[in-house]
């Protein structure tokens, strides 16, 4: 038997939950109907990436306006450009140079304003560029990823119309770089949880990690039913490995660790009426069997809180073919 040192904590049972603080809602700025969708649910999607198109009206409404007002300018151009040479012969006045001037100017400030138009739907000056040369409107209206995330919820279909901010939204879409921890604590142990103290937390699906979060919300009530209080972590997932749904277990640290004895794992014996004994000897041929009174596990050790005392030897290997010798004996009787 020896002297260890173990944490005190609280434990507690939860489960993995998308942090909402951090989720996105993703409407279509201008309405129209659904063409395409690009993203599913699960999807990891990087800032910009598209995630559907829309049929714009609106857009199309704005790329028409822009070819009329590129062919204004042109013919404007054009205009100028022959009066300039007929005043060189007197041809026109002066008066009619200026107007065609004005007239040119006004143009080129229409031009730009509709340019700045259909910028405002995402394009490019490269892609309006094209528009104009082309002299083809192009209704199609990319809706992309506002943040680097996952999609966690997608209410988006071909053919459906959407409006701005009309719910649901299309997509949601969720920052994984933390993720939540929801857990009911039984009422008594309340007192003892703070925000922001840390947490540990372990989960089946990755054994041997451990994964570190804070206290972020305490419940203000307790559950009526199951007299418990809702505890919300929010814990690091840098690699983006939890999902939602996960169940695991969080430790809270509630104050400094404590030396206490302790004893392995396989000298500690459950009894059949459920009680916890050990073995104790004084000159190792000699057993005698102890009840002791149990608390935490660590790293392969039980604490042992009553029963034993300092310096006293212990059964380690064999502990349970003592106790189940004896029960064999007692029954023989």
């Amino acid at each position: 038997m020896e002297t260890r040192e173990f944490p005190v904590e609280k434990e507690a049972v939860g489960s993995i939950d998308f942090n909402e603080d951090m989720e996105t809602q993703v409407f279509t700025p201008y309405q129209g109907k659904i063409i395409a969708l690009f993203a599913a649910v699960g999807d990891d999607v990087k800032k910009g990436q598209k995630l559907f198109t829309i049929d714009s009206p609106d857009l199309l409404a704005a790329e028409s306006n822009l070819i009329a007002a590129a062919g204004v300018l042109e013919l404007t151009t054009r205009n100028l450009a022959r009066l300039r040479e007929l005043y060189k012969t007197l041809a026109v006045s002066q008066k009619d140079l200026e107007q065609g001037i004005s007239d040119q100017q006004t143009a080129e400030g229409n031009l730009r304003a509709a340019r700045d138009s259909v910028r405002i739907f995402g394009k490019s000056n490269a892609e309006i560029d094209k528009i104009v040369a082309a002299r083809l409107a192009d209704p199609t209206l990319v809706v992309p990823s506002p943040i680097d995330g996952r999609i966690v919820q997608r209410n988006a279909a071909p053919g459906l119309f959407v409006q701005p901010g009309n719910p649901p939204p299309p997509y949601i879409v969720a920052d994984v770089d933390t993720m939540w921890m929801l857990a009911n604590v039984v009422e008594n142990d309340s007192p003892a949880f703070r925000i922001g103290q840390l947490v540990k937390v372990t989960l089946g699906a990755f054994p041997g990690r451990v994964f570190d979060g804070k206290i972020t919300t305490i419940g203000a009530t307790v559950d009526p039913n199951t007299r418990r209080v809702l505890v919300r972590s929010e814990i690091n997932d840098p690699r983006h490995e939890l999902r939602s749904g996960m169940f695991g277990d969080f430790r809270i640290s509630i104050g400094a660790p404590i030396q206490s004895l302790a004893v392995p794992l396989a000298g500690v014996v459950r009894e059949g009426d459920g009680t916890q004994t050990v073995w104790v000897t004084a000159d190792r041929r000699r057993f005698i069997r102890r009840t002791v009174k149990i608390g935490d596990q660590r790293d392969g050790y039980r604490q042992i809180l009553e029963g034993l005392q300092p310096g006293e030897l212990v059964a380690t290997e064999g502990a349970v073919f003592l106790s189940n010798m004896v029960t064999i004996a007692a029954g023989n009787q």
